[in-house]
């Protein structure tokens, strides 16, 4: 779900080309979820080789690290662990929403109704263990750094800006601002031209960032505060009704009252405990990570042409155009492979 701190974060828009040399801690299962959602057919079909395997995530996994990579940027994957108990609620939520969206899209397909169809389609992304094997599968063909957190991906990222092993943390949601990501940056992955769900309207998605020190100076609070901000308008850990509580007014609430459950508007309407929340996100189970020993590689081609062309179908053209674009972007800045990725 991810909470929205839109309205009180004040992102600053960038260009790709400001991230070049810097190292950034990808939320793994967001950024799969996401190409899931928007690499899709007409019909809103995923993408599948002739065995029926899916392959929508691994388009985008490989496409987009290729533009990552020709950048100059430096990438290390994060992946989930065990969720939090506290997170079965949320995850039994999405699932009720999946299966109504499925249901959905199929009626939507029986009156051809395509563009309804992919719509729908969107809603019902999951992903599966031999989605995730696939994922670190190819990473490891195309060099690309990644490790296993313990727990929730977005907590061990944010861990390792504070740490110094990277720069940014690299997600959609702001859940990685209560997580204390020291730098943030959104959309790199997704970036483009995107459609606005349900008009026929196209908008640029650029990549922003947020820092989190600058974002709690400017609306004068403290990282516990956004905590409790984030508690009001709801977090993977907690369902909030607080119907008419927008960001910015959740913000006075708690400049006022600095607790959620001093906050007189709220009383009886707290279906959650907050002391649990606060740990989670104070005190989240992370990996500590040697930055030595996340070095990035140089791609093996033969490989990747071995799992993507011969067992999913990919063509070999466009994989060979990837992969001769990193090879000149390294020719050009005059270096080896080894120093280019080390």
């Amino acid at each position: 779900m991810g909470v929205n701190l839109r309205d009180i974060a004040n992102p600053k828009k960038i260009d790709l080309e400001e991230l070049r040399g810097k190292r950034i801690a990808i939320d793994a299962f967001n950024t799969l979820y996401q190409f899931l959602s928007i690499i899709r057919g007409e019909n809103g079909d995923l993408l599948k080789d002739s065995k029926g395997g899916v392959t929508s995530h691994l388009s985008g996994l490989f496409y987009r690290n290729v533009n990552l990579i020709e950048t100059g940027i430096n990438l290390l994957y994060v992946f989930d662990g065990e969720p939090p108990k506290l997170k079965n609620a949320e995850i039994q939520r999405r699932k009720e929403i999946k299966e109504v969206a499925a249901q959905k899209y199929e009626q939507a397909v029986e009156r051809r109704d395509f563009a309804l169809a992919k719509r729908y389609a969107s809603a019902t992304a999951r992903l599966d263990d031999q989605m995730i094997e696939d994922a670190k599968k190819l990473l490891d063909l195309m060099g690309i750094a990644w490790i296993q957190a313990p727990s929730e991906g977005e907590a061990t990222a944010a861990h390792l800006t504070t740490t110094g092993v990277v720069d940014y943390a690299g997600s959609q949601d702001y859940d990685s601002l209560l997580f204390g990501a020291a730098k943030l940056v959104r959309n790199i992955t997704i970036s483009g031209k995107r459609k606005l769900p349900g008009r026929n309207v196209r908008i640029d998605v650029v990549p922003e960032t947020i820092v989190l020190s600058e974002m709690l100076a400017t609306n004068q609070i403290t990282r516990e505060q956004l905590i409790e901000v984030g508690m009001i308008l709801g977090t993977d850990f907690n369902y909030a009704d607080f119907k008419g509580i927008g960001p910015v007014t959740a913000l006075k609430l708690v400049k006022k009252y600095r607790k959620v459950e001093d906050i007189p508007e709220l009383k009886g309407r707290i279906n959650f405990d907050p002391e649990e929340i606060r740990e989670i996100f104070l005190n989240p189970k992370v990996a500590d990570v040697d930055p030595g020993t996340v070095k990035n590689k140089p791609p093996e081609e033969g490989k990747i042409f071995g799992f993507l062309v011969t067992e999913h179908d990919f063509s070999e053209e466009r994989i060979k155009t990837s992969l001769a674009r990193i090879a000149e972007k390294i020719k050009q800045e005059g270096q080896s492979l080894e120093q280019w990725f080390g």
